[in-house]
Parts: C-alpha cells; structure tokens; sequence
C-alpha cells in the first residue's frame, strides 16, 4: 500500500510508547531551546485530545508475551548478556500511533511494538520500534514543531495544507526521510510487519571495541497472508488471530554503522544497505491479551532501558523521548484506569 495518504495525515507516528523511569523532572530541558518535557506532552494533548489513563502517543493497545531466542551471533558484537545463547523471557505492547486509545484501525496509522526482555541479574532491555525505516524529525525541537504544523483542522479532519507546506519548506530533512518512509509499502497486518528501531546505540564488546548500531525486527513470514476484514480493531483482532493459531516469529538484526561515516546523531538518516547486518536471535510472540495493570499498562519502553554492553549514541531524541514519556506516565497514573482500548474476547 502506497504511503503518501499515511504521511499526509501523520502528526506524531513513531514517539514511542511511554516511560516510567526517565527524568521525571516535568521541567526537564530536552533542546537547546528549552523545549521541555512538560511542553512536548502539552503539545501531544493540545493535538490529539486528553483521554483520561492513557498513553498520550500510542494510546490505543494490546499486551504481548513470550520470549527472545539468542543464538550468540552477537556475543562477538556486544557483551551484554542478552546477546549469549540461551532464551529470555518477554512482554511487549503492539499500538498504533496517536493519543486516541479508540480510533478505528487503518492501515495508514503508525505501528509500533515495545518489549521488555528480561534478563540475568535484574537487567532489562526496553526496546520502543516503530513500522517507519526513519524517523522524520532530526532534533526534538523539530517534531514538536511538525506536531502542531501537521495537526488536523477541526474543520476538515486534514492538515492544513499551506501549514504544512510552509513547514516543510523551511525541513529539508523531513522532507527527505518523508521521502524514505514513502518508498516502502506497508505490510497488511501487525504479524507481517518490520519494525525498526530508528535510533543509533554503541554497542561495546568484551575487548572494549566500540561501534555504533541499530536494529530492527523482520518478521519470519512469507508475507502472503491474505489482508484482514475492516473494522474498528480489524488489525488487532487480526492480531489476536494470528498468536492464537500459532506462535509469530520476528528475527532480530543488528546493524553495525562504521565509525566516522554512519550519522548516529540523526535519525532521518537511513544507514547505507551494505553495512554489516548481524541476525542475533529471534523475537518469539506466544501469548496476546487485552492490556491491564497486570500486564503491560504500567510498563513503559523507555529505549534508555539499556543492559551493560549497549549506550545511547549522541542522538538528542534519546534523551527527549525518556523524558517526555515520563511526563506523560506521570500524568496517565494519577488519573483513571487506561485498560482494555482493545478488548480482546477471552483474552482479558
């Protein structure tokens, strides 16, 4: 499916789920301009509406478990324990981008899928990745400016198109990567869909060889599967249906960035196709059900959530995301339940 109705309509795909364990600072400065966390997510409200519980970006949910299956192709790569051999326990949350945990699925909507993956001695690795090869704002002072710029009229449920042209006139880079982001088609369902972590980390070994990396997650189907029905949860109930008859499958990749020539301070920057790709395990999908407190709504992905052997490279949207899904946790647990956007029959 061509992307451009998709990028047309976009105005927050890709911030990620929400973080529980940032800067919980709401006055936190995130930009050389002082953009803060407390203005980011007032701008996501002012946007996309306040629902009372929910997530401020990808509000609309279900939970996900099972488990990560190393093979040890990356222990050379990185020493963190998540890349020896062995099979690591997870949960995760499938979303779709935005802060109305009831609008009805469309195949335009950004993706995204956090887990957790637990790991020996009490560490964890988050992970918060998107369907996008690319995020479309360089700096957090750019995407929050794009929020308002990309915003639907109340009038006609569509940006404004001078808003947004005027915009993009002045975003070269966003206007590129929009253009990365519109060469590839989007899969038909949650469980054909490649997710991407978009951000660049350093990934150190047991010699102390530092590289730049990032990763994504290719799902280990064919991709024939037939289209779902429509409907207002159509791609998740698809979900739903797929996990049930057997268990999905995603192989994890990393890619490896050569020092001094792959940006790690841009993420609208994609990599060239001929770096080294490294597939370290698989991403194993078991189990699937309505989100709770007792699965995965208070848990945040926080992709600063790093175990020993991976670091956040000097991309400033890093540091922007902990601090605004913070914010937005904080705000989203003194209010109401924020449970069961998608009610899963059976699954609750």
């Amino acid at each position: 499916m061509d992307r451009r109705a998709f990028l047309g309509a976009l105005v927050v795909g890709g911030a990620g789920a929400v973080s529980s364990v940032g800067f919980l600072l709401t006055e936190n400065v995130i930009g050389p301009a002082r953009l803060t966390a407390r203005a980011i997510v007032d701008r996501f409200q002012n946007v996309n509406g306040v629902f009372s519980g929910f997530r401020r970006n990808h509000a609309k949910g279900v939970a996900v478990a099972g488990y990560f299956e190393s093979n040890g192709n990356g222990a050379d790569l990185c020493s963190a324990s998540v890349f020896r051999a062995g099979r690591y326990e997870l949960i995760g949350r499938f979303s779709l981008s935005g802060g109305n945990p009831h609008v009805a699925d469309a195949a335009d909507i950004v993706r995204g899928l956090g887990l957790r993956i637990l790991l020996p001695e009490g560490e964890q690795w988050r992970l918060a990745l998107i369907n996008l090869p690319v995020f479309l704002d360089p700096t957090p002072q750019d995407f929050y400016d794009r929020m308002l710029a990309f915003a639907a009229d109340p009038a006609t449920g569509k940006p404004d198109p001078r808003a947004k042209a005027a915009y993009l006139s002045t975003h070269p880079r966003t206007v590129a990567a929009m253009a990365v982001a519109k060469s590839e088609p989007v899969a038909p369902t949650f469980a054909t869909t490649t997710f991407n972590g978009l951000n660049a980390f350093a990934s150190s070994n047991a010699d102390g060889v530092t590289v730049p990396v990032r990763w994504k997650l290719v799902p280990e189907s064919n991709g024939t599967e037939p289209a779902p029905g429509r409907g207002g949860d159509y791609l998740f109930d698809r979900l739903a249906a797929d996990i049930e008859q057997r268990p999905r499958r995603w192989t994890m990749l990393i890619v490896v960035g050569v020092p001094g020539k792959d940006r790690t301070d841009d993420a609208t920057v994609p990599w060239p196709a001929d770096r080294r790709t490294v597939a370290v395990g698989s991403v194993v999908l078991t189990d699937v059900a309505t989100e709770t407190a007792g699965n995965v709504r208070n848990i945040n992905f926080d992709p600063l959530v790093l175990p020993d052997g991976l670091a956040p490279s000097d991309d400033p949207l890093l540091s922007a995301r902990s601090a605004a899904y913070a914010e937005s946790y904080r705000r989203r647990s003194g209010e109401g339940d924020g449970s069961g956007a998608v009610r899963l029959e059976g699954r609750a």
